[in-house]
């Protein structure tokens, strides 16, 4: 994708290995050169500073009045940050999303990471460097103990390439313009995906609790979170459109295949390239069969997807609860609840501080049914309907990875030599490799029309 630019005229190779060239006129010096170790404890003064964290989205100020996320009782172990410094987490490496970041604020941090001062370099260049190695995990050489940890003096003694420093703030000065207007673009297309979302979210709540002929009388239902419905549809309860399963695998776990409940469905877990924790037992799992609905009856608004209609047979945690659907259209039942999911819309049913909704208490729950033919026809409009707000969906995720792959590209070749910009003028963009987000809006509009 950046083929516009072209690379140096002259190179020399390195020892470095993760980069085995880099321009000739360029430096190879050791971090300690431009880094100094900070580690200014703020002790019984921590409550002047304002608490950072490193994230994904780089060093951002937390919110302790409305704190989400686990805090220490005691913040006199955490270290100052001051403006351009750049903070590092040298241990988990792997792990661990983000392991670098520029402050643009002055704050305070946990002492576990490790904060420098820069020296006789543009912070910007190292950050961006750093940023290259990170997204690339290239310091795995450097890694010690189960923890994959990079000592400060090991750190401090690894050579990085360095570019004079006028070139260095032409570097910066290049991927801070690209890096925004592929931010901006990555941002639109996000926002284009929750509009999508809230279509869609709309199309099924209206069809499983309004029905699909708005000129219909309708009446009172008696439920909190549905309000009135077609005069023609019945009120019932749970216990007589779900059959409680509870059926233990035991010591039959090998069986059956590990399933998941997520907001892509109930999907197959792959045990050989497993990812997340597994239990060490499953003999206490349950059967799932085909057809069945899935629920989370507890921490219902900490969990993304608290409903699910299995495709599959298998097996899944005993801490969910398994129905089996009679009386009625499966289909139907599985898009009203993912309906009242989506809302959150079942906290008259909480009990207790995890948010449990007892099995009783949700049989009980009363549920609009419309004749089954009219389920049948709600289902089929809305399968039809968000078939293409969800290939718009797809196609848009699929963008936002293509140019981030990019965006991580462009840094790379960027920060290692391999491309120069340094008599790129300032307004230069890559045209074919961003697309323009306002016919991007107006593509999705006509989506949301039709």
């Amino acid at each position: 994708m950046t083929n516009e630019l072209k690379p140096y005229e002259y190179y020399r190779e390195t020892t470095l290995q993760w980069l085995d060239k880099v321009p000739s006129h360029w430096d190879i010096i050791r971090n300690k050169n431009v880094l100094d170790l900070k580690k200014e404890v703020v002790g019984n003064q921590h409550a002047k500073y304002t608490l950072l964290s490193l994230t994904l989205n780089g060093i951002i100020a937390r919110d302790m009045e409305n704190a989400k996320g686990k805090f220490p009782s005691d913040f006199s172990t955490y270290q100052t940050v001051d403006i351009n410094d750049l903070v590092f987490c040298l241990f988990d490496i792997d792990e661990t999303p983000r392991t670098v970041g520029l402050s643009s604020m002055e704050g305070m941090i946990t002492g576990a990471y490790t904060v420098f001062s820069v020296k006789n370099a543009n912070p910007l260049y190292l950050y961006y460097y750093n940023l290259f190695l990170d997204q690339n995990k290239l310091l795995k050489p450097l890694y010690t103990g189960l923890r994959k940890v990079i000592s400060t003096d090991t750190f401090l003694r690894t050579k990085i390439p360095l570019p004079p420093r006028e070139e260095q703030d032409k570097i910066v000065r290049y991927l801070d313009l690209q890096l925004a207007k592929i931010n901006k673009f990555i941002k639109a297309k996000r926002k284009l995906i929750t509009v999508l979302k809230e279509k869609k979210q709309a199309i099924i709540h209206g069809a499983v609790t309004k029905g699909l002929n708005s000129s219909v009388k309708m009446k009172p239902s008696d439920i909190v979170w549905v309000g009135e419905i077609p005069e023609h549809w019945e009120i019932t309860r749970n216990k007589n459109l779900l059959e409680l399963r509870n059926e233990i695998v035991g010591e039959e776990h090998k069986k059956y295949t590990l399933l998941s409940l997520t907001t892509n469905g109930i999907i197959p877990r792959d045990m050989e390239n497993a990812k997340g924790k597994f239990p060490s037992d499953f003999s206490s799992y349950q059967k799932v069969q085909k057809d069945d609905l899935v629920f989370c009856l507890f921490d219902i608004d900490e969990t993304p997807r608290t409903v699910g209609l299995s495709s599959l047979d298998g097996m899944i945690t005993g801490a969910y609860t398994v129905f089996k659907a009679t009386n009625t259209t499966k289909e139907y039942l599985y898009y009203y609840y993912l309906s009242l999911d989506q809302k959150k819309a079942l906290k008259p049913l909480y009990t207790g501080l995890r948010k449990v909704i007892p099995t009783d208490a949700f049989l009980r729950a009363k549920v609009p049914l419309p004749p089954k033919e009219e389920q049948r026809e709600i289902v089929s409009y809305i399968e039809n309907s968000i078939s293409t707000i969800d290939n718009t969906i797809y196609i848009t995720q699929r963008e936002i990875e293509l140019i981030a792959e990019y965006r991580t590209s462009l840094i790379s070749e960027v920060v290692t030599g391999k491309v120069d910009v340094r008599n790129i003028e300032n307004d230069y963009v890559i045209e074919e490799d961003i697309l323009d987000t306002n016919e991007e809006m107006l593509e999705v509009e006509k989506v949301l029309e039709g």
